[in-house]
């Protein structure tokens, strides 16, 4: 994620938490399966691209051992604020700053969707890098027919057919255990999608 995205959702980070900073904004389907997949992982969870702290809390509240980062500082500053229970750090998913093999689990959930084609792979090497052989990944991404970028809110996000970041995913080590999609109500009825996968190698 490049330096100008993170400016971008600086400059509206309040807005950001206003709209979209709490569990009671989280679509049924995804609290279901986040929450499923979260109290399956046996051991620490990174919750990648935390935003303002929400699923991070959540977990923490249902006994997940879970800490955030985000490289966006106010949201963070919101987060440390509103969720005292749960660790949070300012950092890149690019080069996260943990050891390799900390995390028995990831949660990127639509926190790779500014990422393009070309830079995806940095941060799910990362991703890679810092979970347990055998470690599990839950990604939330927006679906399409084709890798394509589109007009979201803050800056461009990306649309990308499930089969092609499982091919990503593919190239660093992870294998692919099982994929989901829904289609959010209108007024903006975005097709929406679930990889969830685990750490067959690291490369």
């Amino acid at each position: 994620m490049s330096i100008d995205v993170g400016g971008a959702y600086s400059l509206r980070a309040a807005e950001y938490v206003d709209l979209l900073g709490s569990m009671s904004s989280v679509h049924p389907s995804d609290l279901q399966l986040v929450t499923t997949w979260a109290e399956q992982v046996e051991g620490p969870l990174l919750d990648a691209g935390c935003g303002p702290g929400h699923w991070s809390g959540y977990l923490t509240d249902r006994g997940v051992d879970v800490s955030g980062v985000d490289q966006v500082a106010e949201f963070i500053g919101h987060a440390r604020a509103t969720y005292p229970s749960t660790r949070f750090e300012v950092g890149s998913l690019d080069a996260l700053a943990v050891p390799a093999s900390s995390y028995a689990g990831v949660l990127a959930w639509y926190s790779l969707i500014r990422h393009d084609p070309d830079s995806i792979q940095q941060p799910l090497s990362e991703m890679a890098r810092v979970l347990q052989q055998g470690g599990k990944l839950l990604l939330g991404f927006f679906t399409g027919a084709v890798v394509e970028p589109f007009e979201h809110s803050v800056v461009t996000a990306y649309r990308w057919p499930p089969e092609a970041l499982a091919g990503v995913l593919g190239s660093v080590g992870f294998e692919l255990e099982e994929t989901h999609t829904r289609t959010a109500a209108r007024p903006k009825p975005r097709p929406h999608g679930a990889i969830l996968a685990h750490l067959a190698s690291h490369r």
